[in-house]
């Protein structure tokens, strides 16, 4: 899709009074950027840069290259078109040869890193194969006003932040407040008393805030919290909370809900949690942080997923799955032993590995009830891991009881040769 530059770069403060790009060369969208200036002797810089040896100015070369790092960070599909850049600083800048008329131009600039309101761009100038200027570019990205797709239909009442997108065809209600620099893609729908907090993402087709699917439901005004930076998935469907469980659902920040996801009213999910597509919640569930439920599966309500813990695909929990644990399977669901790669993947140490397979085979292996087994992981004087005593407790306050079952020789070897 070609690039209308004349829209993009309108929206760079305080930029040369003309464009000095001519033509986009290559483009990988949101990571580098290629065009060219044509340098003629008619140019109005040269009559005065130097009368009788005209040459660029150095600072216009800088202005070409900031032009095009500012169409690098605009072109992107998250950014608002009511976003705004300017050159917020220059570092290592080096200028290696003249720029003549005749010359042209090549200009490159590649994303280093960018955050919601600041970009760092590598950029590069080339005559011919020559490379005649570089530095490093800072960009100040302003997010704008919020923009709002006309067929959207967003009640006036609804707030909506600094710096979100909203779609088209949309529809928000008016109870609902959105943070900044939020993308509400198309026709999803929001309703009810709703919040969206910063930076989250919410794919086609999802619905968030809509009136809980419990017979008890009467219309009351319940809840539904949503923190900062999801990504919630195309077909997701989360629902407010009931008078009856606490009048609340909440989400963290952080969580990935793929496509098709289903939160009931009341659930509690924690920060930094992935959901796989088609994984579902039952009311009043708990999913605590970094928890990981993978495709297909269901959670009954009531239930409680512990921190760090990996429910496998299409498992049925119907009690409370053990944190740092794989749960996988279906009626009964049964514990694989601790997710020792995910551990590691989140930094979690050898030692502290170590001591919560220890712990498991007290739980798991050894002949001892689930009291007993509890006391001898608490009199253990080699498990002292915050960790561990994690474990003890989410096992002591669980009120539908846990998931030990040990899984048989036939599922382990199923499970290995996934």
């Amino acid at each position: 899709m070609p690039l209308d530059l004349p829209a993009l770069l309108d929206r760079v403060h305080y930029r040369y009074p003309s464009f000095l790009i001519d033509a986009i060369g290559e483009h990988e969208p949101g990571r580098r950027l290629t065009a060219f200036k044509n340098l003629t002797v008619n140019e109005d810089f040269f009559s005065g840069h130097f009368p009788g040896a005209p040459v660029m100015p150095a600072v216009l070369m800088i202005e070409a290259l900031m032009q095009l790092a500012s169409v690098l960070v605009l072109e992107q599909p998250h950014v608002s078109p009511t976003t705004r850049v300017s050159l917020r600083g220059v570092n290592e800048a080096k200028f290696r040869r003249q720029v003549l008329p005749g010359d042209r131009l090549t200009l490159e600039v590649s994303l280093v890193r960018q955050r919601s309101s600041l970009a760092k761009i590598a950029a590069v100038a080339y005559v011919s194969s020559q490379r005649v200027a570089e530095a490093e570019l800072l960009l100040a990205v302003e997010q704008g006003a919020t923009y709002i797709d006309p067929t959207a239909d967003v009640h006036p009442a609804a707030r909506i932040g600094e710096g979100t997108i909203v779609g088209a065809n949309c529809t928000i209600g008016a109870e609902v407040t959105i943070g900044r620099r939020c993308r509400i893609d198309a026709s999803v729908v929001i309703d009810g008393w709703t919040d969206v907090g910063d930076e989250t993402h919410i794919f086609p087709m999802a619905s968030i805030g809509l009136a809980p699917q419990d017979l008890k439901y009467r219309g009351e005004r319940t809840r539904l919290t949503i923190g900062r930076r999801n990504a919630i998935r195309e077909f997701a469907t989360i629902n407010r909370g009931t008078a009856g469980g606490g009048g609340e659902t909440s989400i963290g920040d952080n969580n990935l809900l793929m496509a098709y996801v289903h939160v009931a009213h009341d659930c509690h999910v924690g920060s930094h949690t992935i959901f796989g597509p088609y994984a579902v919640l039952g009311g009043h569930v708990t999913v605590e942080d970094y928890a990981n439920i993978s495709a297909g599966s269901a959670v009954h309500q009531f239930c409680r997923v512990g921190p760090y813990a990996f429910v496998g695909g299409y498992s049925v929990v119907t009690k409370d799955a053990l944190p740092y644990a794989r749960t996988i399977g279906s009626r009964p669901a049964r514990v694989f032993g601790v997710n020792s790669i995910g551990l590691s993947r989140r930094g979690f140490t050898p030692d502290t590995v170590s001591q919560l397979k220890r712990a498991y085979r007290y739980l798991l292996q050894s002949k001892l009830n689930t009291s007993r087994a509890l006391g001898a992981i608490e009199k253990d004087p080699g498990l002292t891991a915050r960790e561990v005593r994690s474990l003890v407790e989410f096992i002591r306050t669980s009120k539908r009881g846990v998931i030990l079952r040990r899984p048989t020789r036939r599922a382990e070897e199923l499970v290995a040769e996934e």
